[in-house]
């Protein structure tokens, strides 16, 4: 295994290395986070229930994502949500958001997944790159649809 190679967190340490990261992420864009250690167990909690996976790539850490997992309306499939992605800026265009993405995408089809969303901002042009490039569209069945739009509603 290479310093580069994605891997699924399974341990505390883990979960709180992703934790730190999601913090460093939502203060890049100026977004509150919640507290480490709240968020590590909170993250943990979810991969105990299955309902979601932790990626990390680099020793130390450089970049983690989070997949949540949901059953499919139209069949017993699993679905993906991209819930979380990010790679420290001073390690960005160098291939890592490529392996992440690629290896939550493996993990997903194996865990038997049929779909994967992902929602991002038009400001981020390099993850719209990147999801671009894995075939990801924002068209409603897929680029000759109107374009699909996203929203959020705190309650």
């Amino acid at each position: 295994m290479s310093d580069t190679d994605a891997r699924i967190a399974t341990d505390p340490e883990d979960f709180h290395t992703a934790a730190e990261l999601l913090v460093d992420f939502n203060a890049e864009y100026d977004e509150s986070a919640p507290e480490p250690d709240f968020w590590a167990r909170h993250i943990a909690q979810l991969c105990a229930e299955e309902v979601a996976r932790v990626y990390l790539i680099g020793r130390p850490a450089l970049g983690f994502a989070v997949l949540r997992l949901r059953t499919s309306t139209y069949d017993q499939a699993q679905e993906g949500y991209l819930a979380e992605m990010y790679v420290i800026p001073e390690r960005r265009g160098r291939g890592l958001g490529t392996i992440l993405l690629q290896a939550v995408i493996d993990d997903a089809k194996a865990m038997g997944a049929t779909y994967l969303d992902v929602t991002t901002t038009q400001a981020d042009k390099s993850a719209i790159a990147l999801y671009e490039r894995f075939g990801f569209d924002c068209h409603e069945g897929k680029g000759s649809g109107p374009l699909s739009l996203y929203f959020e509603l705190d309650l």
